[in-house]
């Protein structure tokens, strides 16, 4: 089995308009499909991630910019093993949130140097 990388992107500022109760639904929503995962076999980790954005380049940080003003970021990863990555594209298709148009998952390959 290789490993993935599931990256989640969505659209900020739908989620700057969650209320309390929307997010904890959403959250609920995901867990139940880290659930599935991990009954497969195929979870291996994951996390959500803050929306704080930071850029490091050769000469600064930046703290602003255009990637700031993206329309859509990374919120969270998971990362899962699958037979090739088709699986691992069905895996992420199999989520919720991506089925009703909430969330898009970028699913990549991790490099195995063994």
């Amino acid at each position: 089995m290789k490993r993935f990388l599931l990256l989640i992107r969505e659209d900020l500022r739908r989620v700057e308009q969650l209320t309390d109760a929307q997010l904890h639904e959403e959250i609920q929503v995901m867990t139940k499909w880290v659930e599935e995962l991990t009954k497969t076999g195929n979870f291996v980790s994951g996390e959500p991630l803050e929306t704080g954005i930071r850029l490091a380049t050769s000469t600064r940080v930046l703290s602003d910019g255009p990637f700031i003003e993206a329309k859509e970021a990374v919120t969270g990863y998971t990362l899962v093993k699958a037979a090739n990555i088709d699986q691992a594209a069905e895996l992420a298709m199999a989520c919720p949130l991506v089925q009703n148009g909430q969330i898009k998952i970028e699913v990549r390959p991790i490099l195995d140097f063994a």
